[in-house]
């Protein structure tokens, strides 16, 4: 089958390509620019375009197929050439469904926890060498694709993604996989230059729920007021079961999850994530894995690749990194650091990145997502807000936003650097949580910094 994709680069995209070239398919691509490591990844399978830029002559008859991604535009040459040519045109998720309608598909949706709930059950299944087939928004740890497909495998693990499909497919990502076994960790405003009102990115998750298979499942976080109201309220026919935080206790720094046999002590932390454990247990139980075997398992799960990541370590002193940056995401890894650290003092600071960080609006959103910090640090670029074409926000603004008097707000990358480098971290925790790196943050500096004894 040869397979042509509109913008390889991508995230997702390069690493479909890679599944796709792996399982024996002719498989080609443009795209006007392409960074590491997808660039790296692609030319070591030798799909790196000679040349960036858009080139309509590669589209022909010959294709099979054409995948879009979202970097591309609606009036994008090799586009505009292919609908003329009449040729089958798949978003990425469309392609993932062609990929998997034969195969069981088990399919990981929520505003948050989805990339480590997914990374759980991979883990899970690999450990005990469970062959399965997998798309997941992260490199982990044993691992050395994001995509895999096959033609044997059973199972397909999906991250469901509420993000839009392709320039001229507007659906969200997870709409489209038709899960037989479903998973709902959490619903919590966020892509609002997509999803203007906190209602219509509601009714995306009401959809997905709906789109399960008859007599398929879904497992839910019950503990999440909207989910458990999302999913009860559903009256397509699937079976409905809730899971919530397992209890657990913090020993000198240690976390030990309370099982059937004992106290156990795990690698994660923090109430989010025992959440996240919770329901992976269900998804891989439905998987054939059981309670003991999952336990097993699980113990050795260090978490996904840029959440809750220890980067710098000393006998006083820890740091840590995470792509928090939606008000729960925040509050919740804020949290964890806290009580995994009690007698430390934690210095958190979040870069707002996104689309819905940097509006002035959804800021609000934010009230109390900073409060576990003993010292709180926001840094954003006014560049990056032009860059994405949003009205100016003000250091007032964000002081507001969180109520905090004690908020320490930089607005340029060098003066957040001096501020970060000019700490003793004897006796501290920091927290750096962001999507973006500061404005050019040099992390191996961080954790010279960090580990630095004075």
């Amino acid at each position: 089958m040869n397979v042509h994709f509109i913008a390889i680069g991508g995230a997702a995209m390069h690493n479909l390509a890679i599944a796709l070239h792996n399982k024996g398919y002719q498989v080609t691509g443009s795209d006007d620019t392409i960074f590491d490591p997808s660039k790296s990844r692609l030319e070591a399978k030798g799909l790196l375009p000679n040349e960036f830029g858009w080139f309509p002559e590669k589209i022909t008859t010959k294709l099979d197929a054409i995948v879009l991604g979202m970097h591309a535009k609606a009036d994008n040459p090799e586009l505009l050439k292919a609908q003329d040519l009449g040729l089958k045109i798949y978003s990425y998720p469309e392609f993932l469904y062609e990929q998997s309608k034969d195969k069981t598909r088990v399919v990981i949706g929520g505003s948050h926890g989805k990339t480590t709930i997914t990374s759980m059950i991979l883990h899970v299944m690999n450990y005990h060498n469970r062959d399965v087939d997998f798309m997941v928004g992260a490199q982990l740890e044993g691992f050395d694709v994001m995509v895999k497909l096959t033609e044997a495998n059973d199972f397909i693990v999906l991250e469901g993604d509420e993000y839009l499909s392709s320039p001229i497919d507007r659906r969200p990502k997870f709409h489209l996989y038709k899960p037989n076994i479903a998973l709902l960790s959490g619903i919590a405003w966020d892509h609002i230059n997509v999803f203007p009102t906190y209602e219509n990115y509601v009714e995306q998750f009401k959809i997905f729920v709906d789109s399960i298979v008859q007599g398929g499942s879904i497992n839910y976080n019950e503990e999440d007021d909207e989910v458990k109201r999302v999913v009860e309220a559903s009256e397509n026919p699937i079976r409905k079961i809730g899971y919530h935080t397992p209890e657990y206790v913090i020993e000198h720094g240690e976390t030990l999850l309370e099982t059937s046999e004992g106290p156990m002590p795990i690698e994660i932390f923090g109430a989010h994530n025992l959440n996240n454990l919770a329901g992976a247990k269900w998804i891989c139980q439905h998987m054939g894995i059981d309670e003991d075997d999952f336990y097993e398992a699980i113990a050795t799960f260090k978490g996904a690749s840029k959440r809750l990541e220890k980067i710098a370590e000393s006998p006083t002193s820890v740091a840590y990194k995470d792509f928090a940056h939606s008000p729960s995401k925040v509050k919740a890894t804020t949290t964890a650091l806290k009580e995994q650290y009690p007698e430390r003092t934690l210095v958190a600071c979040l870069e707002l990145h996104t689309y819905s960080s940097l509006n002035a609006e959804f800021l609000k959103e934010y009230k109390g997502a900073l409060a576990a910090a003993d010292v709180a640090v926001v840094f954003y670029s006014p560049h990056a807000v032009e860059i994405k074409k949003l009205e100016a926000i003000t250091h007032e603004q964000i002081a507001q936003a969180f109520e905090r008097d004690d908020l320490i707000i930089y607005t340029h990358p060098e003066d957040f650097k001096n501020y970060l480098f000019s700490q003793d971290f004897n006796d501290k925790a920091l927290l750096l949580m962001s999507s973006g790196n500061y404005g050019g943050l040099d992390f191996d500096a961080v954790k010279a910094v960090v580990t630095k004894v004075s």
